[in-house]
């Protein structure tokens, strides 16, 4: 990013020194925010430079080129003249009252010129220049004083490192993006909100070649003060703005995005969010299971679920999907299954595969779809209605898809589409086109071969149209998978101090204050009396989180002379393996045996808050990774869910006449460990393994561990 850092060097030179004192008179009337960003009328830019080949050119240059009818004003102290307009020396030179000052210098001029703004009372300041938060300590305190100084004069704050805003409507291309070097930009409805200003531009230039448009682009970089969710709440509000997509690389101000999510469902205007750091690679690991497990994209992919947001995982998917849900609000429950209609076998099949490998089942016709089908003369008893040689003539293709609606057991009718598409668009999609203007779920298409023509079609009709199965299975996942926002019960936090070294003993005792039994006691030197054998006999330390790896668990003690040779052994092993550990005493219990183990655990994740984790217990939960997570704290129903979803823990619900689980304890308990979230003192905590038992039964807390916040 050096091109942002030496954005001013040859031929403007505002503010030169040290920091600048900012002064803040009332030099203009109020200005909505919403105005001031969205569609500002007099921008200032703010080292624009006179030589057109030059980044710093590119917004005048932009502005004017897409149709740009309101005022600029160029700040460049070195040229009267810029690109045909007049140039000014400083801010203070501009007459009038500015919208938007775009900072387009080099990161060591940004604060002198957040403080020249706080002078002219702009509302909104965008800072191109990288250098700040995420290149280090000195950036970041850097950031904070621009921040600071923004804050204390009323400005709103884009970026740093923001590539701008575009309103395609009202022809404002306020951007450095290369992208608009293209002689037009295609309007649309979708507003895309980029934390990366690049993907602006590869998502505008990947929509025109399929004839879809975007309403906005706005380019947020660091989100030192604006950010993702504000903004997205203030696109909302645009009647030009029937969907809003976003382009994530963190959740920044989860709070503001939860707001915004439950405004688009009270508006109808849903948000699909493509987010990166789905690989475990960028994950930050913490000492439990929980953290290594919850640590990574799942506690995003929570968030979004809880508050009503789509994800999608393909960048393809980000385009695609918003025809299929604009106008469109969460159904009340999904299936989970598609049916489809094809005019190509093999691509028929290969969208049959990809729906699957995302758990979507390509479902055969019930009886109500079979109905319709057999009143048109059309195949009735496959999973995929294969109408290759019937071709694409429109009333055949309705009627395939009128039946394939009347389903009362899939979410969405897929029409795959073959060779027509490409030499015959208009007549291929005809029947596609008159079929959707029919009220009833979703009509989608994957067209298999590349047919540009037959996706500008259906992209004029409304309707998504996918380039590939693979793409077309993402959306329509995103789409199974979608709820409207969750409503949170606030849950007491339970009674209990945690000392600021905790071990087990400790975190046995605060999930007894969550209703958790515990059957397990502290032995110093001599067994406890009236043990109830055999018992396990375990390292108490708060700096042990896996006792196996240094020996510190001995099973299956068989009476009162085993335990004392089991508790030296133990301490041997500690000594030897953890030298260093701080040993507080051997925890005794009675051994326990169920008809499953489960990890139950609680974290505060960075990007959004408390979480709660279920999933198959013991030492290898990592290795097998089959777990649930939502936001804390939850339902016993959204227990219940968790619990359905864990497939180590399928046979307790009696499956193949297994016997069954007490899920009703084992919900209870997810409850229970999820209240931690009103707990401000505990960062994670975790039962590793949670026994569970019979029907009936309960289920008993084997191993237990906390973090103080």
């Amino acid at each position: 990013m050096d091109d942002r850092r030496r954005l001013a060097r040859d031929d403007e030179e505002p503010h030169r020194g040290g920091r600048v004192r900012a002064v803040f008179p009332p030099t203009q009337p109020e200005v909505s925010l919403s105005r001031a960003l969205l569609s500002p009328r007099r921008i200032a830019l703010v080292g624009a430079s006179a030589d057109a080949g030059r980044l710093t050119a590119r917004p005048q240059r932009y502005l004017r080129r897409h149709g740009f009818g309101g005022e600029l004003f160029p700040v460049n102290p070195r040229a009267a003249e810029v690109l045909g307009e007049r140039g000014y020396a400083s801010l203070a030179d501009i007459p009038g009252q500015i919208d938007f000052a775009y900072i387009l210098l080099g990161t060591e001029q940004v604060e002198a010129q957040v403080a020249a703004c706080a002078a002219r009372g702009i509302p909104v300041a965008c800072v191109l220049a990288d250098g700040f938060a995420e290149a280090g300590a000195e950036g970041a305190a850097l950031q904070a004083r621009v921040v600071a100084t923004a804050k204390q004069a009323g400005i709103r704050l884009l970026g740093p490192n923001s590539m701008g805003v575009i309103n395609t409507s009202e022809k404002i291309a306020l951007t450095t993006n290369a992208a608009f070097e293209a002689e037009s930009i295609p309007t649309g409805r979708v507003a895309l909100v980029s934390q990366s200003g690049s993907m602006m531009g590869a998502l505008l230039s990947r929509g025109a070649a399929r004839g879809l448009g975007f309403s906005h682009l706005i380019g947020t970089g660091n989100e030192a003060d604006l950010t993702t969710g504000e903004i997205s709440s203030l696109l909302l509000d645009d009647p030009q703005v029937d969907v809003v997509c976003l382009f994530m690389e963190a959740i920044r101000a989860p709070d503001m995005l939860a707001e915004a999510a439950r405004k688009a469902h009270a508006l109808g205007k849903p948000i699909v969010a493509l987010k990166l750091g789905r690989s475990p690679f960028g994950a930050e690991l913490a000492a439990s299971h929980t953290g290594a497990l919850a640590g990574t994209d799942a506690a995003a992919d929570a968030f979004f679920r809880a508050h009503g947001i789509l994800r999608v995982t393909m960048l393809e998917a980000l385009l695609e999907l918003p025809p299929l849900v604009a106008g469109r609000r969460p159904p009340a429950r999904t299936h989970r299954a598609v049916g489809v209609m094809t005019t190509t076998g093999g691509g028929g099949a290969l969208a049959v595969d990809a729906l699957g490998v995302r758990g979507i089942e390509a479902k055969k016709p019930d009886a109500a779809a079979a109905c319709k089908l057999a009143a048109a003369k059309l195949p009735t008893h496959a999973r995929l209605l294969d109408m290759t040689l019937a071709g694409t003539k429109p009333d055949r293709v309705m009627a395939a898809l009128d039946g394939l609606r009347a389903a009362e057991d899939t979410d969405i009718a897929l029409a795959v589409i073959g060779s027509s598409a490409q030499f015959r668009p208009q007549d291929s999609v005809a029947g596609l086109v008159e079929a959707a203007k029919l009220p009833g779920k979703p009509v989608a298409a994957f067209l298999a071969p590349q047919a540009e023509a037959s996706l500008r079609l259906l992209a004029e009709a409304g309707i998504a149209a996918f380039r590939t199965p693979e793409g077309a299975a993402d959306a329509i996942a995103a789409y199974c998978s979608w709820r409207a926002p969750r409503d949170v019960v606030a849950r007491a936090a339970p009674a209990v101090a945690i000392p600021d070294a905790p071990d087990e003993a400790d975190a046995r005792a605060l999930f007894v204050a969550l209703g958790l039994y515990s059957d397990a006691v502290v032995m110093q030197e001599a067994p406890p009396p009236a043990l109830r054998y055999p018992v396990a006999a375990k390292i108490l330390s708060p700096d042990i989180a896996h006792k196996t790896e240094v020996g510190g668990i001995v099973l299956n003690i068989a009476d009162e002379a085993a335990l004392r040779e089991a508790a030296a052994t133990i301490r041997a092993r500690v000594a030897a393996g953890a030298p260093d550990a701080r040993v507080t005493g051997i925890l005794v219990q009675p051994m326990a045996k169920g008809l499953a183990e489960a990890i139950l655990g609680f974290r505060r994740d960075p990007e959004v808050g408390a979480v709660v984790l279920l999933g198959a217990g013991g030492v290898l939960s990592e290795l097998h990774r089959d777990t649930s997570l939502r936001l804390a704290p939850v339902s016993e129903d959204e227990a219940r869910e968790m619990i359905a979803e864990v497939r180590a823990l399928t046979p307790l619900s009696g499956w193949r006449n297994l016997p069954r689980g007490d899920l009703d304890a084992l919900a209870k308990a997810v409850v229970a460990v999820s209240r931690l979230a009103a707990l401000d003192g505990v960062r994670e905590a975790e039962i590793n393994p949670l026994i569970v038992h019979g029907e009936g039964q309960g289920v008993t807390v084997a191993d237990a561990w906390i973090v103080r916040a």
